[in-house]
């Protein structure tokens, strides 16, 4: 019995919830289908994994009945969510990609089509190459029959291989496109209204690129495996015959090619959650998503206020509410050199710098002029901090810009 299954099949249903926020938000259509379908056949194996774990009895046949048609709509959904992300990046990355509300609502209802549509027309024609009700192996639960022949090879294999080879047509035009607009590439996805990033962008393309290529690979596969046992197509009562059998394997009688054949393909599914869920469960989107429900979860279980939640990483100090600054005084126009300086400051040079000292601060405080030397008053607020009482005497300070030495009236003389 293989223990693993049923923690390994759930884990990977449970990580796929962690994109999930950021594409539900966005209303990607075809990454949501993704995780959908993905999270149910997760679940669907985890299940079978535990009620036939080590025997071949016909326990529930209506569960059977569904899920093996899931498996086999499966097939289908995830390369064409695949094509339909790889068709949206190339629209893109072409600029030929448009914003408005009615061609986006055009697109998630050809993805919508495409996602779920599409897989359960293929679940209606898988039932042409249906020679039986459905299989239950031991340990794997129930799967899908399959009557092996020519019509099979073109009605459940080679849709899925065309898919996979459409959207990496797509990609490659999508890097393409790239490539010649790499100079302005970033600002383009950056003002497309479409909710991509450059890092987004790139993360969807390798996540389709690589679930393409594993797909085509396990596809050819299986395609293989299971032509060793072909047979001819002869007629429908013949194909048909005795429908509702449930063919039994258990393990001690089923040939060990078989057994690892088994074994090889359940890992598909969990193998192909793990490289959706990489690409997009550590990304900057996600660990902000982590952040945010850490926040929720601690105002909820220890009742934290807003503004006791924490603003940086992972332990980082509370955040501290000071009271604002007092706002700066405005400057003052001089009208000409005799404007006088008020009694509580006194003048001195050094070098380029005017400095003016406070008669009120002791310790001569002394606020630098740039080497123009114009002149412009303002106030100690300015200078105030968040930790500075507001009960010191207030003086003023003069800045002088002038272009010379020489205070004229000319009307560069302002602050």
């Amino acid at each position: 019995m293989h223990r693993e299954f049923p923690p390994v099949a759930f884990l990977a249903a449970l990580s796929l919830l962690l994109p999930l926020p950021w594409h539900w938000r966005a209303r990607n259509v075809a990454t949501l289908s993704i995780i959908a379908w993905l999270f149910v056949l997760n679940v669907v194996y985890a299940v079978d994994a535990i009620l036939w774990g080590n025997n071949i009895n016909i326990i529930i046949p209506v569960w059977c009945d569904i899920t093996t048609k899931i498996i086999i709509g499966s097939t289908f959904a995830l390369p064409a969510a695949c094509l339909c992300i790889c068709i949206h990046l190339e629209r893109v990355a072409s600029v030929r990609a448009k914003t408005s509300h009615h061609d986006k609502r055009n697109r998630q209802l050809f993805e919508l089509f495409m996602c779920l549509g599409l897989p359960m027309v293929f679940m209606g024609l898988h039932y042409i190459v249906q020679g039986h009700r459905f299989d239950i192996i031991e340990e794997y639960g129930c799967r899908p029959t399959t009557y092996v022949s020519i019509p099979a090879i073109f009605l459940i294999w080679v849709p899925p291989l065309t898919l996979s080879a459409i959207a990496l047509g797509f990609a490659y035009a999508s890097f393409v496109h790239f490539m010649r607009r790499r100079a302005t590439f970033t600002r383009h996805v950056g003002t497309s209204r479409n909710g991509l990033t450059t890092s987004r962008y790139f993360r969807l393309m390798l996540m389709a690129v690589v679930e393409m290529i594993w797909n085509i690979v396990v596809t050819s596969y299986t395609l293989w495996f299971s032509t060793m046992d072909m047979r001819p197509w002869t007629n429908w009562d013949d194909v048909h015959s005795n429908f509702s059998r449930v063919d039994l394997y258990a393990s001690a009688f089923t040939p060990q090619i078989v057994i690892t054949n088994f074994y090889l393909v359940w890992w598909v599914v969990p193998t192909s959650t793990f490289i959706f869920v990489a690409f997009f469960a550590f990304g900057k989107d996600a660990v902000d998503e982590y952040k945010a429900c850490i926040s929720w979860l601690r105002r909820i279980s220890l009742k934290q206020t807003t503004e006791q939640t924490t603003s940086g990483g992972f332990g980082s100090s509370p955040v501290v509410r000071y009271p604002r600054a007092v706002a700066p005084s405005p400057p003052i126009m001089l009208k000409s050199e005799k404007s006088s300086i008020p009694s509580s400051q006194t003048k001195f040079e050094v070098d380029d710098y005017d400095y003016y000292t406070s008669s009120y601060d002791e310790q001569a405080s002394k606020f630098p002029a740039p080497a123009y030397c114009g002149r412009a008053y303002g106030s100690v607020g300015d200078f105030r901090t968040f930790d500075t009482r507001l009960t010191l005497p207030p003086f003023s300070y003069v800045l002088d810009i002038s272009p010379t030495r020489d205070y004229s009236t000319d009307a560069h003389q302002m602050a």
